[in-house]
Formats: structure tokens, sequence, C-alpha cells
């Protein structure tokens, strides 16, 4: 019986970095794969205008409204990342940069109950999605989550 109800659990990995996350869900012996594209807004911020005189007026650029901008942008990004695998037993989020842990500190301070089904924070490489989905299925099976 155990078998039966493992195979019931839903299982989800997460491979994110600032472009896309891909969240392969294994339920029910099947896997199914969804890309969530992040929308935020690459910033090139070049400094303001100036004269050529030493000392003269300068334009001062607003970085912080460009941060603003990125912070809004990432936290509907994490958002609709934790949509998709709120209904998950066991979660592993991974990838290259630190979206995943910037992704598992939003998880920890406003979402408890998802933070609990979290197995493991990796670092990995940029990957392919069959890559993704074979190193999902690889980690549950290695690990024996028995959610």
């Amino acid at each position: 019986m155990l078998k039966i109800d493992n195979l019931l659990q839903m299982k989800v990995g997460v491979w994110l970095d600032k472009k896309m996350a891909i969240v392969v869900t294994l339920y029910n012996g099947e896997l199914s794969l969804n890309t969530i594209l992040s929308n935020i807004e690459h910033f090139h911020v070049h400094g303001g205008s100036g004269t050529r005189l030493k000392g003269g007026p300068q334009d001062v650029v607003q970085d912080s409204k460009y941060l603003e901008r990125e912070k809004h942008q990432l936290k509907k990004y994490f958002n609709d990342i934790i949509s998709e695998i709120k209904e998950a037993n066991g979660i592993v989020l991974f990838g290259p940069a630190e979206m995943r842990e910037k992704l598992y500190k939003e998880i920890a301070q406003n979402h408890t109950d998802l933070k609990a089904k979290i197995k493991d924070v990796v670092k990995t490489d940029s990957m392919t999605k069959r890559q993704v989905k074979a190193w999902v299925k690889a980690f549950f099976k290695s690990t024996n989550q028995s959610i």
C-alpha cells in the first residue's frame, strides 16, 4: 500500500533563473512540465547627463526607481511559481545564480506551510528542459522521497 500512496504524492522540481522557471511535476507516475517566464526587465543604468566642465551640473539617475520596479517584478514572478507548486507534497528548488535562494527566502518568510515541503535547494548549471526532467526524476528516486 505504501508504494501506491507514494505514487499519488505530487512531487515538484523547480529549475529557475532570472529569465524563467521550469516546473516539473511528478504525479501518479506521470511527468509534466510547465515554463513560467519571469518578465523581469534588464535595466541598463548608464548615469545621468552632465557637462564637460569640472563641477558642472549633473542629472542624478534614479536607481531606486529601477530597483523598486525590479523588486515588484520579482515578487510577481515568485507568486506565479508558488501558485504552480502550492499543491505539492515535496519540492526541490535548483538552478544557477541566486534566484533559487531568493525564492526559498520568499517561501520561508511568507509561505511557511510550503517551506516544510521543500526537500532541498541545490546549485546546478544551466540545463535543457530534457535535462531538467531527468534531474527531477533522479532526485526524487535517489533520495527515495516517501513524502
